[in-house]
């Protein structure tokens, strides 16, 4: 199993009321990874036939970040068949290893042109392993 991994540094724009990370972004942090471990591994005539949408997010938020906490994201797929890929994110204090989000996302290919779902092929599900 391939994994990704990228470090981001928490901002104040981040913050929510309570000047830790907002739930909202945590999950934007999983879109996003997600993305760059997609753009990182295909090709571009792959990325112009086929996007993800999201089926389902399952998030456990287990510890807070904090404005200027180095949070890094690790990012996987633990399944891709059928029209469906589930991929997980961790999210964890870079400097003290403590696991801050853990989340499980259902992810369906979509193709391009039609709109449609669309098969997982294995030239796309080996991109991942």
């Amino acid at each position: 199993m391939q994994i990704f991994e990228k470090i981001i540094v928490v901002k104040k724009d981040d913050l929510d009321d309570l000047n830790h990370v907002n739930n909202v972004r945590y999950v934007q942090w999983i879109q996003d990874v997600a993305k760059a471990h997609w753009e990182l591994n295909t090709t571009t005539d792959v990325s112009d036939t086929y996007f993800w949408v999201v089926v389902s997010h399952f998030v456990e938020y287990k510890s807070s970040a904090l404005l200027n906490d180095n949070v890094l994201l690790k990012t996987y797929v633990t399944k891709a068949e059928g029209v469906t890929s589930t991929r997980v994110v961790e999210m964890y204090n870079n400097s003290t290893g403590k696991l801050l989000v853990k989340a499980e996302t259902v992810w369906c290919l979509m193709n391009a042109t039609t709109k449609k779902p669309s098969r997982i092929t294995p030239e796309i599900a080996n991109i991942f392993k």
